[in-house]
């Protein structure tokens, strides 16, 4: 099925689909661009073209007057529960990813910083490292983009980004990741922008999962 079709098929919001556009298409540059051991580049593009299915339930209800998109997240809720991350591996499961497919999804996220700096698995780390590249309204460097999320989460408890000590940790080895990643390929950190993943959303709108 092509992507477009299946964020249709869940309904997800424009904006919701254009971040795992570019997260994908910044993996995408990567992938163009690597020069190290060789990747499963299907992995890599399969994960990050499905890695926040479950986030419509993050999304304030106050986030839309729409009637539609309200009785869209409860339905969300009913079927899935309320945990994000829970309902992105279940979405992944459904849509066909891979028992690895679904390790990297798992492994990516930015509160496993310190175990994917220290993994062999490049899959993961280009994951991780696209995914903290791109803020709501585009791609921008990295310390600026965890930063944000110091302050957007500062107010919830339960996020590791709540707490200093453990955010800061998490951004140095989030720049840690991207020297690994940066070492292992012909390009650098500022060459990853918006201008330069915008041929690969295009091409990404016709992927087939």
């Amino acid at each position: 099925m092509n992507i477009l079709e299946i964020y249709n098929k869940y309904h997800l919001p424009e904006n919701l689909q254009m971040h795992m556009l570019r997260v994908a298409a910044c993996s995408n540059l990567i992938i163009d661009n690597w020069v190290g051991n060789e990747l499963d580049k299907n992995a890599i593009i399969r994960v990050c073209l499905l890695h926040d299915m479950g986030n419509i339930v993050k999304i304030p209800e106050d986030f839309s007057n729409d009637n539609e998109f309200i009785a869209i997240r409860k339905r969300y809720f009913d079927k899935y529960g309320t945990n994000d991350h829970e309902i992105n591996l279940e979405i992944g499961k459904i849509e066909g990813l891979s028992d690895k497919e679904l390790i990297i999804l798992d492994g990516k996220r930015s509160r496993k910083n310190e175990q994917t700096l220290n993994s062999g698995s490049y899959e993961i780390k280009i994951c991780a490292y696209c995914d903290q590249r791109v803020a709501p309204d585009g791609v921008v460097d990295l310390k600026t983009r965890l930063e944000d999320a110091k302050v957007r989460y500062k107010d919830k408890p339960l996020s590791v980004w709540s707490n200093e000590e453990k955010a800061n940790h998490l951004i140095d080895c989030a720049l840690g990741i991207e020297k690994q990643v940066m070492e292992n390929s012909s390009i650098e950190p500022e060459d990853i922008n918006d201008e330069n993943i915008e041929r690969f959303i295009e091409q990404l709108r016709k992927y087939e999962i």
